[in-house]
């Protein structure tokens, strides 16, 4: 006869060495010893005795043992060894233990680390940790599907970061296929997702760019009350047009006013690891302007690593944010011109104001990969003598635009 709850419960062990068996039917039943009540079950599989562990109570209620009993059965009905299948369901669980969306995506970082920037790196670790380990991180990576990865992407477009949503996808896609190339998972999930997302419409950084306008910036910049290498940072960041990045992390080392250079290392420069350090140097000819600034500032932080240090530690260079803070101040919030905006101004102004200008030299200024054949060359130093021109002439059209005299186009040589 089956067995009764209340037998299970209140049943004692005899002390046999064995244990005592109380049967419950088909092959099924309870192991009773001084250790604990265990359910087993006694089969056969391709003419050999076996037997099967199903639990121990009351862990496992008579109930659900009884469940798993006829779980068995129907393996067994279907010629499948139920302890054979007991074992590679604890291994895949323990696998998945191991392969969880995290864990596969710090293994990805590790792999793919080396060669990317040490920016882009960290970038990519921090954006995983903030947005999509939270939702999928303990989640097997086998087990997330489309819907599992657009519910952490919704809670990026709740955040309205539109752009961070389509960046924070795109990595996920990356973390995916590497499970499937390494076998951790047989599909990636990632490519379901388009159009699923809202649509984010890129921005330009704000600039200024018309003639008078920019005048109006430059007198205002020539009146701010903050810190001198703040004010200085601002005018250099428009009389040499380079990224922020390479503005505010100047160092002394690389100036040369013998000979009216900056010489930028490629390990500094914005560039793929490989780039930065196999490229070439990036050369900035200084306008007499420039040379002006910078040795008005000399002064004062000439003693340090950096031209223009941080204001906690001249240890580090000027905050990534000080510039764009400054012209806040000035009144130029972001929707009217940034720090990186100086780039587009130059690059419009000397396209469409000065007559004579190369546009590959001025490509090739701004540090941009090359798009045609004289792109490598302007970087050749038998080229210097025309970048150097267009820097000096890029600083007297500045000044005209300060001064408020007439806009005028200078004619080529």
């Amino acid at each position: 006869m089956p067995l009764k709850d209340t037998f299970v419960r209140q049943v004692k062990a005899t002390g046999k060495p064995t244990g005592d068996k109380y049967a419950d039917g088909d092959g099924m039943y309870l192991l009773v010893k001084p250790s604990g009540k265990y359910w087993r079950m006694d089969y056969r599989h391709l003419g050999k005795r076996k037997t099967l562990s199903i639990g121990t109570y009351p862990e496992v209620p008579i109930v659900k043992a009884r469940e798993r009993r006829a779980e068995a059965r129907e393996l067994l009905a279907a010629g499948i060894d139920p302890s054979n299948a007991k074992q590679e369901a604890k291994q895949a669980e323990k696998q998945a233990a191991t392969n969880t969306f995290e864990l596969v995506a710090r293994e990805f970082h590790a792999v793919k680390a080396e060669g990317w920037s040490e920016g882009h790196a960290t970038k990519w670790l921090r954006m995983c940790e903030l947005y999509l380990f939270p939702t999928l991180g303990r989640m097997p990576v086998e087990s997330i599907k489309a819907k599992h990865l657009l519910a952490a992407l919704r809670k990026v477009e709740a955040k309205g970061i539109l752009s961070t949503a389509q960046d924070v996808q795109q990595m996920a896609g990356q973390v995916f296929r590497y499970a499937v190339q390494t076998g951790r998972a047989e599909q990636n999930p990632a490519p379901d997702m388009k159009g699923a997302l809202k649509p984010h419409v890129a921005k330009h950084f704000a600039a200024v760019l018309d003639p008078v306008e920019a005048g109006a910036l430059l007198r205002a910049m020539d009146n701010y009350t903050g810190q001198p290498t703040t004010r200085a940072a601002l005018k250099l960041s428009a009389l040499f047009f380079q990224r922020p990045g390479n503005i505010r992390a100047m160092e002394w080392s690389w100036i040369d006013f013998d000979n009216a250079m900056i010489t930028v290392p490629s390990v500094d420069m914005k560039r793929t690891v490989q780039g930065k350090v196999n490229g070439k140097a990036h050369l900035i000819p200084m306008a007499s302007q420039a040379i002006e600034i910078l040795k008005s500032v000399q002064p004062l932080t000439g003693h340090g690593r950096y031209v223009f240090p941080g204001a906690r530690s001249h240890d580090r260079p000027m905050s990534d944010g000080t510039i764009n803070a400054a012209l806040r101040r000035l009144d130029y919030g972001t929707d009217d011109h940034v720090a990186h905006g100086f780039r587009a101004m130059a690059r419009t102004m000397l396209d469409e104001r000065i007559k004579g200008i190369d546009r590959e030299m001025v490509e090739a200024q701004m540090g941009h990969g090359k798009s045609g054949p004289l792109g490598s060359a302007y970087d050749r130093a038998e080229y210097m003598d025309q970048r150097r021109a267009m820097m000096q002439t890029w600083a007297d059209y500045l000044d005209k635009l300060r001064a408020g005299a007439e806009v005028i186009q200078f004619r080529a040589a």
